[in-house]
C-alpha cells in the first residue's frame, strides 16, 4: 500500500525538481472499458490515458468523466480500492443504469 504521504511533512522548501518528480509520479492513469451492456459511443476494450489527474483524456463522454472525477485522485495517490482480486484497480460503472464498466489503474 502506497499513499505517498510520507513526503508531505517535508514539502516545505522542497526543491522544484523534487516537486516536479512527485507531480509526475501521479500519472499516467489508464481507464479501460471492460464490460458493455447497451448502446454507448465507446467500444469494449477502449483505453484512454490521463497524463495526470488534472489532464482529462480527450474523447471520453462527459457523463463518464463526471464519475471518474470521484476516483481519479484515489488512484493517483495509491489509495486501495474495494476490489478483492486487485486493490490497485478500481472498477466503476458509468452513470447509465445499463451502461459500461471501466477499470482505472495507475500505469
Amino acid at each position: 500500500m502506497d499513499f505517498n504521504l510520507d513526503v508531505l511533512p517535508n514539502m516545505k522548501g522542497l526543491p522544484y525538481e523534487e516537486y516536479k518528480n512527485l507531480w509526475e509520479g501521479l500519472g499516467p492513469i489508464e481507464i479501460k472499458m471492460i464490460e458493455k451492456y447497451e448502446e454507448c459511443k465507446h467500444k469494449l476494450g477502449d483505453v484512454f490515458i490521463y497524463k495526470n489527474p488534472y489532464e482529462k483524456p480527450q474523447g471520453v463522454c462527459t457523463a463518464l468523466l463526471h464519475v471518474l472525477d470521484l476516483y481519479i485522485w484515489r488512484v493517483a495517490l495509491g489509495f486501495p480500492s474495494w476490489e478483492e482480486d486487485n486493490c490497485k484497480v478500481y472498477r466503476i460503472h458509468c452513470p447509465d443504469k445499463k451502461g459500461t464498466v471501466w477499470e482505472i489503474r495507475k500505469l
